[in-house]
């Protein structure tokens, strides 16, 4: 007969929390309706920002009329910010709110974000006057205020939208007991759920969206992303009596920092000859006299300067007082884990310039797309900014047939578990950049053949007789390139980060898509500026500017990083390989680690 102290034992949870604070119930909180509600949360988050992101483009060029080089820095800054302040967002979860209040506060700000660009939309003096023929000396930009307004609605947006991303997938996962076999079944399920709702909320923006945009009205199209954020916090918000929270474990930035604090501060130091004389573990357990839950890692002779973080002082080396101050010293583990970071680094480098190619998809392209004959049939005309839809295509059907034929066939030939490795899957997501960078210039030196051979050239809202499915093949090949590198980004990361550092993946994985975002836009600052305006790359008329010029620079600069990625590659050592020659026995991956694009 079992206990009543049992029965309650393995009816609530130790380590997570109810909405009073009482350990959970395992019958009355989390799994699949808490996790239901999460889900929409993430669908209305990708539903509203992908709904402003990729159509932004032509509102900043048709309607407040800014040109097309200040049109797509001011797109992929938005996109840029929105990535990057998901580090912001993570650490604040982890540190001090917990994930539940990240998510309500930042979906929040989201939603007044949002709201303020709908007004903006709505009041006259908001956003300057129509003009006859977009793109002419006629037309009166945006003021200064009217900018500023779009521009702080844009950027609480993108506050928001970092806030909430970072902590709506790991919030999610913390629904799920994985210590249980049938809950950590549920887990994995979850996460695929997780995607499936992200494509779904992207395939709709692309789609329904922009659609409604350019066709019913901007108020109306941004409207609906508010409605719909509103409603997300809603549904998130009802389930709050039914979550498990976890106890805030701190974040791993904060031990990074401390580590190199601590280096630093005994940078005259002398390493000892045997690292065996450094703080570790089993001086940290005598110490404090509690068990460490990390798993002890052997010492490493790369960046030995980090190493002297865990130098002793003198009275802890004679007496093995109490260190007050993680800032002075850390254990050698700690450094250790550090150190795996930073091997990560060159290939984390060398994944940028794809995010910056993947910025043209949503910027110039759609540009493209809006001077092409977008008919379908006889009174239908496909939106710009829907082409999208067939690089979010592209991915959705790469991941599958990858996984299905791909994967089988690398496993016998390359008698690899994984197939393709993460490294092999993101050295084929660089080519395939390379290579849709070529395709687009291509397509841009056909489109303005047409243009220049009816007589088009000087009209920037003339349509070109070229039907837009020309632009297809790049959509495809750079959405091919994504599902390539997404995954084995987000593998990779995941598999070498140290287990006690899980979050930091998921910011390692982020930041590549804001610093590439942002490249993007320096780089076109740069180009625009080495240009002029006698001979621009990127005219405000596409059909006078030399647009494939710049598909061609990011091809060739796609393809040095390539070169540079590759040296990378050969220098880094797998951590499964590298324990393995140690003779040490990895604990268990948790290939589940909360992401989110």
């Amino acid at each position: 007969m079992v206990s009543t102290d049992e029965t309650k034992s393995t009816a609530t949870l130790s380590d997570s929390r109810d909405y009073k604070g009482r350990p959970s119930d395992r019958s009355r909180s989390g799994g699949w309706l808490s996790a239901a509600m999460i889900l929409v949360a993430e669908l209305n988050e990708r539903l509203t920002t992908l709904g402003i992101a990729v159509n932004l483009v032509t509102y900043l060029t048709g309607v407040m009329h800014l040109g097309n080089a200040t049109s797509a820095n001011a797109v992929t800054n938005f996109l840029g910010t929105s990535f990057m302040l998901c580090l912001l967002g993570g650490f604040i979860a982890d540190t001090f709110l917990g994930r539940y209040l990240t998510i309500a506060i930042f979906t929040t700000i989201q939603a007044m974000g949002v709201t303020l660009l709908t007004i903006s939309t709505v009041i006259p003096s908001l956003h300057p006057p129509k003009c006859a023929v977009i793109g002419s000396s006629e037309c009166v930009p945006a003021t200064s205020t009217q900018l500023t307004v779009l521009y702080m609605a844009l950027y609480l947006t993108a506050l928001g939208t970092g806030g909430l991303k970072s902590s709506v997938s790991g919030f999610g996962s913390d629904q799920f007991d994985d210590s249980d076999t049938k809950e950590k079944s549920q887990m994995v399920s979850f996460f695929s759920w997780f995607f499936f709702f992200i494509s779904l909320g992207s395939l709709m923006a692309v789609s329904v969206l922009v659609y409604v945009q350019d066709n019913v009205g901007r108020q109306w199209g941004y409207g609906i992303c508010a409605a719909t954020i509103v409603l997300g916090l809603v549904i998130f918000l009802s389930g709050t009596r039914k979550y498990r929270f976890k106890n805030l474990v701190g974040s791993p930035l904060t031990q990074i920092a401390t580590v190199f604090v601590a280096a630093w501060k005994k940078r005259h130091s002398e390493l000892p000859s045997d690292p065996s004389f450094l703080f570790n573990l089993d001086d940290k357990v005598q110490n404090d006299g509690k068990k460490t839950q990390k798993q002890k890692l052997p010492h490493s002779k790369q960046f030995r300067f980090l190493d002297k973080a865990a130098i002793k002082d003198t009275d802890v080396e004679q007496n093995m007082q109490h260190i007050d101050s993680k800032w002075s010293l850390s254990t050698l583990t700690d450094v250790e884990e550090v150190k795996m970071v930073v091997r990560m680094l060159p290939i984390w480098a060398t994944t940028i310039l794809f995010w910056t190619v993947h910025a043209q998809m949503a910027t110039f392209s759609v540009s493209q797309a809006a001077t092409m004959d977008r008919s379908l049939g006889k009174s239908f005309q496909i939106p710009a900014a829907s082409l999208t839809v067939f690089f979010v295509g592209s991915t959705l059907l790469t991941v599958p047939i990858y996984t299905r034929l791909v994967a089988p066939i690398c496993r016998k030939v390359l008698k690899n578990k994984h197939g393709l490795s993460p490294l092999q899957r993101i050295g084929v997501g660089l080519v395939l950049s390379v290579i849709g960078m070529a395709a687009a210039a291509l397509t841009e030196i056909k489109r303005q053949h047409s243009a220049r051979t009816n007589g088009l050239t000087n009209d920037p809202n003339a349509t070109i007789p070229l039907t837009v499915f020309w632009l297809i093949p790049q959509f495809l090949i750079v959405g091919a390139g994504e599902a390539f590198i997404y995954t084995g980004q987000l593998d990779f990361f995941l598999r070498e980060c140290p287990k006690g550092m899980k979050t930091i993946s998921t910011g390692l994985f982020l930041s590549t898509l804001a610093i590439g975002f942002f490249f993007s836009s320096l780089l076109v600052s740069i180009v625009h500026m080495i240009t002029g305006d006698a001979h621009p790359w990127i005219s405000d008329n596409l059909n006078q500017g030399k647009l494939y010029d710049f598909y061609w620079l990011l091809s060739g600069l796609s393809m040095l990083n390539f070169g540079a990625f590759l040296v990378a590659a050969n220098w880094y050592v797998y951590k499964e390989t590298r324990f393995a020659a140690e003779g040490i026995e990895l604990e268990e991956i948790d290939d589940h680690a909360p992401c989110g694009h």
